[in-house]
């Protein structure tokens, strides 16, 4: 009786990992012609009803192997080839595993090949841990191990030892360990020696004395007694380390330090700060927020104190300086009708000078900043919208200032008030009949930086609305010709206008008197327009070949009359009449409007008839091709050819007006040719008292001279050139296809060199069952022969700008015509990657005026794996420096780094 109790108490202990067994999923056999061995079943099930033992197991273990499982009468069980072993959330993987049934202990350990390469590394998981080693013991009843040669990835790095002692609270006690982030296992690049450790998974390490070593080169002096390595996975505040270097200018400094706290989900904020030896200090505080489908943002303010020189030397300087950046994105589906934008970047003018910390700063060269916040509320079911901005304009040059405050706009969509609700039958012409509206209502100031707080709202400020009403119609004649008639009505309210008087010492009108009040100015103008579309075709001979199979001519004229009244009459009260006695005694009599210099201007003077003609042209030709589905192509000749001019019929002289010219040709998909073209159509006198050229009421056809002469055009042009271009144009698409290929892959391999998605495989495909032990498969594109496909990826890049106009401070009493003047610029930039891990690129831009490269930055990069070194220069332009970086590419230990730079401020002649 005692022995079936013995039994009885025997099985209750190991019979749940044998059930579990039964139903593990049938393995694969690795041995062809073999069946595939699991766990044998018993017979007898438990149902011992006696209390379980304090370290039973909790729940049933379930293991397999690929190859065979062999059980021995001391209740050992031993898996062969891919050994994995299961218990609640735990799970070990292995080549060989041995299981001991009485214990609860496991022992794996990796296998050998037929030439003696260890393969199976076994790998251990807890929840969410994962701990690689070349052999490891563990009992299921104690939760604690013994590790041999343990990798485990915690944060961004790996930590190895030779010994390990996994405790039942996952805490790993290490001796010997490693700390590194570099992925070469065996031989990393470098590492933290830790002599003793203590290792708790996700969320620290502490240990004992530290050192570093270099390439197998211990740096004892660069040790610590001790060290701390914090882990989170989770959003957290903490310390922002600072940076430290030196400056000739400003002294050694400490350089964005500060804290970042971690307010919500939606928003975070960093405080940092700047201080240098020789007085100079900063404050900064960065925010970025975003609510999803809502709104999202950042925020920047800065607050910067500068000190040059000694202080009571002419050489020293003080300036106090502040910065504010926000930007501010509504999500469109947060509302329709609603949208509020701000774009703000306002900085006092010395800031960005006095702020080059980097290699070069882009914003100490910009003259101008721009900023604006936008408000805009539509309406459902109503054609109106309400929009609101404000702007500020900066001129750093002189420091001047311009802003807007509030900028509102009513504008109402296009509405046809006369069109019936319920129409019945066709439409009638007064249905055609639309009209809309738009209202401004601004106010602003142009002044300096200093004095923008200290101006007056009335007298400083101008204040003005507009209002806008166009009403126009749209009827078709005979079915191919548009006639659109169309009226105009603006309106302007201001507050204020100028009286002005002559000044003989500056020979010039000048302000007077300023009258504050409600003053309206308005305008309206007439017009009507005709316009259709004419179609030409013409298909080539015979003889001339069957491929081009038709070539069309669209033309679109088009001719338009418009009136105006003469504004500058006295009934209006728009322009006054100003007599004063010259210095030669003559009385002189000038015109001018008190609104002029005003936020909407003043209509113009002079009657208006004029006659508009312009001329739209459009040439196609489609050809055959076997590169279609149609078997046909278009081809664009002439995209677009305009022409247009108008006749002044109220005015008394010069009433015809410049040739306007349009030139649009496609030359390929990559590049458009766009030419804007303005010709003179009048002649030019000169009088030789005054040496001023002046233009005659004569036209250049009547005077034997052509049409008109080319006053301005410009155009733009800029191409790419890199590994595809030649095999484009020598027609090579089958290397052309397979570059792209490369390129792409090239472009998502991440710049340490390693993809992703092999970075854990082994030469064994998977065999080595882990991602960190093995040996790394080499990355890389080969061909079919095996041979690694070397390729150099390259790009070149320019831009080129020109523009010819009129000069018109140099004119040829000769030949009585005004001397042309060329600007044009260039600009080019580059990269080559000669290697897989070397990188190149520059940009730079030439000065036609002095004849020399204006500006030019270099950059060198290489990819030293668990290392990156930058190498950055400027040789020419006023900001003359170089910076020269080896760092760790890991952000956890971005401080373990050599820096050296300098600054322009510094004047190094270095080269």
């Amino acid at each position: 009786m005692k022995y079936r109790l013995l039994i009885i108490f025997i099985l209750s202990l190991i019979g749940g990992p044998f059930l579990c067994a039964q139903n593990a999923i049938e393995p694969v056999d690795s041995i062809p012609g073999t069946a595939p061995v699991v766990a044998p079943v018993d017979s007898i099930a438990p149902t011992d009803s006696t209390a379980r033992k304090k370290d039973a197991l909790e729940a049933p273990v379930t293991y397999t192997a690929a190859d065979s499982i062999v059980m021995t009468a001391g209740n050992w069980a031993y898996l062969f080839g891919d050994g994995n072993v299961q218990y609640q959330q735990i799970e070990l993987q292995a080549e060989n595993i041995e299981m001991n049934m009485d214990s609860s202990l496991v022992f794996a350990k990796f296998g050998l090949d037929s030439i003696g390469q260890e393969f199976g590394y076994p790998l251990f998981k807890d929840g969410g841990e994962e701990y690689e080693s070349k052999t490891m013991r563990y009992n299921f009843n104690s939760k604690k191990g013994y590790i041999t040669d343990v990798i485990t990835q915690q944060g961004e790095g790996y930590v190895t030892a030779g010994r390990t002692k996994k405790m039942d609270n996952d805490i790993l006690n290490m001796v010997g360990g490693k700390y590194t982030t570099c992925d070469e296992h065996e031989h990393p690049h470098f590492y933290i020696q830790m002599t003793k450790a203590k290792v708790r998974p996700k969320k620290n390490i502490v240990t004992g004395p530290v050192y570093l070593v270099f390439e197998d080169v211990p740096l004892y002096p660069i040790g610590l007694p001790f060290c701390f390595f914090p882990f989170s996975s989770t959003y957290s505040s903490g310390i922002i380390m600072p940076t430290f270097g030196d400056e000739n200018a400003r002294g050694f400094f400490l350089r964005d330090g500060g804290y970042y706290f971690a307010l919500s989900d939606y928003m975070d904020l960093a405080l940092t700060g700047e201080i240098y030896t020789k007085g100079s200090w900063g404050l900064a505080a960065r925010s970025a927020y975003k609510k999803r489908y809502r709104f999202s943002g950042n925020f920047e303010a800065s607050y910067l104190v500068t000190r040059l020189g000694d202080k009571g030397l002419p050489d020293y300087s003080l300036a106090k300086d502040f910065k504010l950046r926000w930007t501010h994105t509504q999500d469109p589906k947060a509302n329709p009708y609603q949208n509020f934008s701000a774009s703000v970047n306002f900085s006092t003018s010395s800031y960005d000078r006095n702020n080059t910390n980097s290699l070069f700063n882009m914003d100490a060269t910009q003259n101008t900043k721009g900023s604006s916040v936008n408000f805009t509320q539509r309406f459902p079911n109503n054609p109106f919208t309400l929009s609101g901005t404000m702007s500020i304009n900066q001129r750093s040059k002189d420091s001047s200032i311009s802003v807007t405050l509030p900028d509102i706009s009513v504008t109402m969509s296009r509405i046809y008030p006369f069109k019936r609700k319920r129409a019945i039958g066709k439409e009638r012409w007064y249905e055609k009949i639309s009209m809309s509206y738009t209202g401004y209502l601004r106010n602003s100031i142009d002044t300096k930086e200093n004095l923008l707080f200290k101006s007056n709202i009335i007298k400083d400020w101008k204040n003005a609305m507009q209002h806008q009403i166009p009403v126009s119609a749209t009827f078709s004649i005979f079915k191919y010709l548009n006639i659109s008639p169309s009226f105009n009505y603006t309106e302007r309210w201001y507050t204020s206008k100028t009286e002005q008087e002559y000044d003989l010492q500056r020979k010039a009108m000048i302000a007077r008197d300023t009258t504050y009040g409600f003053y309206r100015v308005f305008n309206y103008d007439a017009s009507i327009s005709a316009s259709t579309t004419l179609y030409g075709f013409y298909k080539p001979l015979p003889f001339l070949g069957n491929k081009v199979e038709m070539i069309r001519h669209r033309f679109e004229p088009s001719v338009s009359l418009s009136f105006a009244p003469d504004f500058g009459s006295s009934r209006y009260g728009f322009y006054e009449d100003y007599t004063y006695r010259d210095e030669y005694g003559q009385n002189q009599t000038v015109t001018y409007s008190p609104f002029a210099g005003q936020m909407f201007g003043v209509p113009s003077v002079g009657k208006q008839g004029n006659v508009n003609f312009s001329i739209n042209n459009n040439v196609e030709m489609k050809i055959r091709t076997d590169k279609d589905s149609t078997g046909f192509r278009k081809i664009s000749l002439i995209d677009k050819l305009s022409l247009g001019m108008s006749y002044n019929m109220a005015a008394d002289s010069f009433k015809w007006s410049d040739l306007n010219v349009g030139l649009r040709l496609k030359f390929s998909k990559s590049y458009t040719l766009n030419l804007n073209m303005i010709f003179d159509t009048y002649t030019y006198g000169y009088d030789e008292t005054t040496g001023r050229a002046y233009k005659r009421d004569v036209m250049r056809w009547q005077a034997g001279k052509g049409i008109g002469r080319l006053r301005s055009t410009g155009t733009s042009f800029s191409y790419t050139f890199n590994n595809d271009t030649f095999n484009k144009l020598f027609g090579n698409k089958k290397d052309s296809s397979s570059g792209d290929k490369g390129n792409e892959s090239n472009s998502e391999t991440p710049e340490d060199g390693l993809n992703p998605d092999d970075a854990g495989a082994t030469e064994e495909g998977g065999k080595g069952g882990g991602r960190l032990l093995g040996k790394k498969k080499e990355s890389g594109e080969y061909d079919s022969d095996g041979y690694l496909i070397s390729k150099i990826p390259w790009s070149f890049s320019f831009n080129y700008n020109m523009n010819l106009n009129y000069d018109m401070n140099s004119f040829n009493p000769r030949t009585m015509e005004y001397k042309y003047k060329l600007t044009h610029s260039l600009s080019f930039n580059g990269n080559v990657q000669p290697t897989k891990n070397w990188r190149f690129n520059f940009n730079a831009t030439y000065d036609f005026d002095a004849k020399k490269i204006s500006y030019m930055t270099c950059n060198i990069t290489r990819d030293l794996h668990c290392w990156q070194m930058t190498a950055s220069f400027m040789p020419v332009g006023p900001y003359k420096s170089y910076s020269f970086s080896v760092a760790v590419s890991s952000s956890l230990l971005k401080d373990l780094k050599l820096d050296k730079r300098s600054n322009y401020r510094d004047g190094q002649q270095w080269y």
